[in-house]
């Protein structure tokens, strides 16, 4: 597998308006949208994305991040072959991805670009 880089990471809060008023205006991020995503998406210069969701927008995890991958099939099939599950893969207008839940007992993705 090859890892890329972090490419997203993502909140859930019951404070999502003022939370995505702060990445707005204070972090001075701009916000986009991507068919697909229940979330407020914000860019960063060098094309990774925040979101910002409603609690429970992230299903059972308040934090996630995910990593960049080169091909997230063959990403898949490596995690399968030492045993660390995944849920089924997930695509949106901007990319495809899965979650998994890593040895610290947090969930991760692994997303490739579309």
């Amino acid at each position: 597998m090859r890892v890329l880089g972090i490419c997203f990471a993502g909140t859930s809060t019951e404070e999502r308006r003022p939370m995505t008023r702060f990445v707005g205006e204070v972090l001075g991020l701009p916000q986009f949208r991507v068919d697909g995503v229940e979330a407020d998406l914000f860019g960063l210069p060098d094309g990774s994305s925040f979101a910002v969701a409603s609690l429970g927008g992230m299903g059972e995890s308040s934090r996630s991040l995910g990593f960049l991958v080169a091909d997230l099939d063959e990403a898949i099939a490596e995690f399968a072959a030492a045993g660390v599950p995944t849920d089924a893969p997930a695509e949106n207008a901007r990319e495809r991805y899965v979650h998994f839940t890593a040895p610290d007992g947090h969930l991760y993705e692994l997303v490739e670009r579309l």
